[in-house]
């Protein structure tokens, strides 16, 4: 079948409010949600995007479809929901780095169901994309939606488009013991994958990057991006592997910089960007995203990226 989008993306985005001083009662009003945050990176990149989820009859939910209709996502696999609201968090700032706070529980984004995913325009979108991008969050949100995502990942499969999944673990939302389970199977059925040291290091124990990355392709995946953080990254690919070290730059606010790396790595590597190289550009815009507040506002545009490069 003809692909006629690059990266679509399943999960649930947020409004954001990101405290811009720490230990002070001032909130810069955004937007987030690691899903959403990764498939506006990529249209900002140039890559033809796709966001599927629900989100509320509320004002949030307009501002959200507002945002979307602003760069360029396609919002047709989008439902809004009468019955239950948009969800919110919040980001506040200390020595330990940012810590979020989530106001979600009940949203209309958790009331995602497999038979909602296939009765609507999603499933044909999923099946048009060349990547599908899911996350351990859309996994832990509830229940439906946790069968949602594996119900996607089957058609994408089915279809030739090429899963994308970042564990994103948040223990706020689920158990360990639940999440190792559901994540590992997220891997063992995803082409590439995108987690980062901190959360493999929970799940599983390990520290060691090539340990990790060999645990990764044990389970499945194909392609392996491991994010270190300050420390840069590791991709991985056909017994190829090769290291980038962080680039050198202030940091404000690391809220959505993995999301932000996912986003341009999968736009890079739609269209045809080696794996070496896409993580490249992807660590590049990574490093610009950090030099703002918020997940979606400092995410860049490629004469950015470049011009870092």
């Amino acid at each position: 079948m003809d692909k006629t989008l690059d990266v679509v993306a399943l999960g649930e985005a947020m409004l954001e409010f990101n405290q811009t001083e720490a230990a002070q009662p001032n909130y810069l009003q955004g937007f987030g949600g690691d899903t959403s945050n990764v498939v506006i990176a990529a249209a900002r990149a140039g890559a033809r995007t796709a966001y599927l989820s629900r989100v509320g009859a509320d004002a949030f939910g307009t501002r959200l479809l507002e945002l979307w209709a602003d760069e360029g996502v396609d919002t047709r696999g989008v439902e809004r929901d009468a019955q239950a609201p948009t969800g919110i968090y919040f980001v506040t700032h200390g020595a330990h780095g940012h810590d979020f706070s989530y106001y979600r529980a009940g949203s209309a984004a958790s009331h995602m169901t497999p038979v909602w995913l296939q009765a609507g325009p999603a499933a044909q979108m999923i099946v048009s994309a060349r990547f599908l991008h899911v996350s351990g969050i859309s996994l832990a949100i509830s229940d439906s939606a946790r069968e949602t995502v594996y119900t996607a990942i089957q058609l994408a499969r089915e279809a030739g488009t090429r899963v994308a999944f970042d564990a994103n673990l948040r223990l706020k939302l689920w158990p360990l013991d639940k999440a190792r389970a559901c994540i590992q199977r997220a891997v063992a059925l995803c082409d590439v994958f995108l987690p980062s040291l901190e959360d493999i290091t929970t799940l599983t124990g390990l520290s060691n990057p090539d340990a990790i990355v060999d645990w990764s392709h044990a389970l499945g995946a194909h392609e392996v991006v491991l994010k270190l953080g300050d420390h840069g990254v590791m991709s991985s690919m056909n017994g190829e592997r090769h290291y980038l070290p962080a680039l050198p730059v202030p940091l404000i606010d690391a809220t959505g910089a993995g999301d932000c790396f996912c986003g341009n790595l999968l736009a890079q590597r739609s269209l045809g960007t080696p794996l070496p190289e896409a993580a490249r550009y992807a660590n590049a815009a990574a490093a610009l995203s950090v030099q703002g507040y918020g997940a979606v506002a400092p995410l860049p545009r490629p004469t950015q990226v470049k011009a870092l490069l």
